[in-house]
């Protein structure tokens, strides 16, 4: 299946209100990019290596799905259901993912600098060596996660529920947190390099 096939398959189901089913299918190293992909359905399916730069995969249906590799840079992926998804490598730096579901998902090593992941849900993921710079976490959930030498400066954690996991060796330089910041019993952020936001004016 090739990109035209796919615009042709989405507006096809669009037109019938169904949503586009993809599920199970490789399309790994096919260029994506820039499609409007809303709602369609992923679940098992290989976009090894895919590019999906600028897609709308909003309220899509990822679990268990393979995108090792894939480039997702300022793609659109609000409320998308990932749980289990395999990103390992990928690149979603820019990308919109508030309100996703990524428990379980497996991040090793990916780029999400930049990323908007307010309200989405991260507990038990494998954040392990990701790049999560400069990212927006505001109420994220990462109970359990795994943040093993992962890279938060800068990101802004207000409001995030960081309980249960091991931030030991996690950089957290510049990276901001409020008083609704949850973290694991006896952690010291400001001792971790991260900043108390301003309230008022104050600290």
């Amino acid at each position: 299946m090739d990109r035209d096939e796919i615009i042709k398959k989405f507006e096809t189901a669009r037109r019938e209100g169904n949503k586009l089913d993809l599920r199970r299918l490789n399309l790994s190293k096919l260029d994506l990019s820039h499609l409007d992909l809303s709602e369609v359905l992923l679940h098992e399916a290989s976009l090894n290596q895919t590019n999906l730069d600028g897609a709308t995969l909003r309220g899509a249906n990822l679990v268990f799905a393979n995108l090792i590799k894939a480039t997702l840079r300022g793609a659109n992926l609000r409320e998308a259901n990932m749980v289990f998804a395999n990103f390992r490598l990928a690149d979603l730096s820019g990308a919109d993912l508030s309100k996703a579901n990524l428990s379980a998902a497996d991040l090793f090593g990916a780029n999400l600098s930049g990323t908007k992941l307010v309200g989405a849900r991260l507990g038990e993921a494998n954040l392990a060596e990701t790049n999560l710079s400069r990212a927006n976490l505001t109420g994220a959930e990462l109970q359990e996660a795994d943040l093993s030498e992962a890279d938060l400066s800068e990101a802004d954690l207000s409001g995030a529920d960081l309980r249960e996991t091991d931030l030991s060796q996690t950089k957290l330089s510049q990276a901001r947190y409020n008083q609704q910041t949850r973290w694991t019993e006896g952690f010291d952020p400001i001792g971790a390099g991260a900043v108390r936001k301003r309230k008022w004016g104050l600290f």
